[in-house]
């Protein structure tokens, strides 16, 4: 969901519009690659995998636009009438390490592009976009340089019904919602000077809303997982302070491309191991087990410590890192991404 796959934390900047209900609706390629301007919250969501030799990595990229309605009567060229924020990571499996930077600018002036027609968004010199059928990612961060290209292996996966997703009890509270997992990764990491050639496996979470967190909803746990067979799990859940669920989803799509999208209640997350950040003192569960129609499943974080501070952006500490997947049977069957929202304190979209 995010995270990630949703938009984490944003101050409320006058948006005051009241949500609806969205319809269903055929989502359409390649223009629903592009931006959705007049929707409140958006985000291009690509995390991953990647080897160089015996040196193992995750990462993160994601790309956040917000619609501010507080501007938009505004005829001012400096109104900001959309944010676009961008956070990255990458996690060093050897060096047990995560890396992390931030960025935020409104559109315009050739600083900030969130594009519509197709994937095109961009805070500064950060970047992602599609080319031909795939996409690419130029990322100059603090520490570390993502140049990563993503080349689609199946086809796109259309979350919830037909792409419309629920998130909430209320109708409203949804989101139009695909998914491109089993991206084949290709490019350079870059981590303090030293440049790696690596390869490895990707999923790209496209999601966009006017109203997604339920008012007794604190926070969210959600885990996009690239299965060694080809398949492809979500899971996910919104919580409320006492850590019971408001609401959850998911799906499951095998090797051979049939797609079961969860009801509600066929997600259930129970918590086995905790850490608990230096930083933050926030305490996560880095393992679970994750009850799901095509299994039993345990998430285990590769790296206890992918905890990032993006504070100086969307305003809100969370977790989220690379992850391994492990079926019931105790035999390692995937890889991905796990995210862990609302520990630290409650997010306020």
């Amino acid at each position: 969901m995010r995270r990630r796959p949703l938009l984490l934390g944003l101050p409320l900047l006058g948006l005051t519009r009241a949500a609806m209900a969205l319809p269903a609706r055929a989502l359409e390629f390649p223009a629903d690659h592009g931006a959705h301007p007049g929707f409140r919250t958006e985000w291009w969501y690509v995390t991953g995998q990647a080897q160089s030799g015996d040196r193992d990595f995750g990462f993160q990229v994601t790309f956040f636009r917000t619609r501010v309605e507080g501007t938009e009567a505004m005829t001012s060229k400096f109104a900001a009438r959309q944010l676009v924020f961008a956070h990255a990571a990458l996690t060093d499996v050897r060096g047990n390490m995560l890396w992390h930077d931030q960025r935020i600018a409104r559109e315009g002036f050739g600083v900030a592009l969130a594009g519509q027609g197709d994937t095109r968004v961009r805070v500064n010199d950060w970047s992602l976009e599609r080319r031909g059928d795939g996409y690419a990612a130029t990322i100059p961060a603090g520490d570390f340089t993502l140049e990563l290209q993503f080349a689609p292996t199946q086809p796109i996966l259309l979350q919830g019904h037909q792409g419309l997703s629920r998130k909430g009890p209320d109708e409203k509270q949804a989101s139009y919602y695909y998914s491109q997992p089993q991206l084949a990764v290709r490019g350079a990491v870059t981590l303090r000077g030293r440049s790696f050639d690596v390869a490895g496996k990707a999923w790209l979470d496209h999601e966009w809303s006017e109203e997604i967190m339920p008012p007794d909803a604190v926070g969210w746990d959600w885990i996009g997982m690239n299965l060694d067979d080809g398949s492809a799990l979500t899971a996910f859940r919104l919580r409320r302070k006492d850590g019971t669920p408001v609401w959850d989803g998911g799906s499951f799509r095998s090797p051979k491309g049939g797609l079961y999208s969860f009801s509600r209640g066929e997600a259930v997350f129970s918590p086995q191991r905790r850490w608990t950040s230096p930083v933050s003192r926030a305490t996560y569960p880095v393992e679970w087990i994750v009850r799901t129609p095509a299994d039993f499943y345990t998430v285990k974080a590769v790296v206890d410590n992918q905890e990032l501070d993006s504070r100086a952006s969307t305003g809100s500490i969370y977790w989220e890192g690379l992850s391994d997947l492990y079926e019931s049977n105790g035999r390692k069957v995937g890889r991905g991404y796990l995210e862990m929202t609302g520990y630290s304190k409650a997010l306020r979209l």
